[in-house]
Parts: structure tokens; sequence; C-alpha cells
């Protein structure tokens, strides 16, 4: 099993930056991939960002490219998402998420964090 734990979510006016992070725990070994999604009210849980755990490379959603970058610590086991110019629209519960190898979904997922952006 793995435990996924986010932390770094706030109320923030638009045009400010913030910056989440997620520690996983447990199985790691198999860590394949980690990525971020977020569902804001009334929508469907949406793709933000992925970052391989071997190759470091990374993916994003078209809506957050150029303002969002992801990273990762390997020797910690931790992901961040650094989300500069920040926007009303980017207000959603963020979600981290791990996949594992030989597995075509993200399995494990944390409890959420919740960004705000006033306008």
């Amino acid at each position: 099993q793995v435990q996924l734990v986010e932390s770094g979510g706030g109320l923030v006016q638009s045009g400010d930056s913030l910056r989440l992070s997620c520690a996983a725990s447990g199985r790691t070994f198999s860590t394949a991939a980690m990525g971020w999604f977020r569902q804001a009210p009334g929508k469907e849980r949406e793709f933000v960002a992925n970052i391989g755990w071997r190759s470091a490379i990374t993916n994003y959603a078209d809506s957050v490219e150029g303002r969002f970058t992801v990273s990762r610590d390997s020797a910690k086991n931790t992901i961040s998402l650094q989300m500069n110019s920040l926007r009303p629209e980017d207000t959603a519960v963020y979600y981290c998420a791990l996949m594992e190898y030989g597995r075509p979904t993200y399995d494990y997922w944390g409890q959420g964090t919740q960004v705000t952006v006033s306008s």
C-alpha cells in the first residue's frame, strides 16, 4: 500500500503563487509516475501535471502549461507543484496521485488540498 499526503493549499489572490507538496510513504519502490489532478465544484476531476519517477519527464494540461511546474525529489519520495500566475479558474481541490509500474491507472490518491484564488 501507498499513502499520499498533500500540503500547501490555501487562499490567494489572482496573480499570486502557491506551492503544493505531496509526500509518499509505504510501498513506493514500484512508483512509475506521480501526478496532480484537480476538481472544481460541479466539475469532473481533471489532469493537471505529472512526472516520470525515473525519467523526470513532465507533462502538463494546456490550461496550466507555462504557469505550473511539477518536480520530484526521489530521495524524499515527494513531488511538488509550483503554481504561478494563479487565476480564479484554478480554484479547485488538488489531488496527488501515484501510478505503479505495470498499471495503466493512478491507483493511489491523496486526500486533496483546497486552492482558492480570488479575483
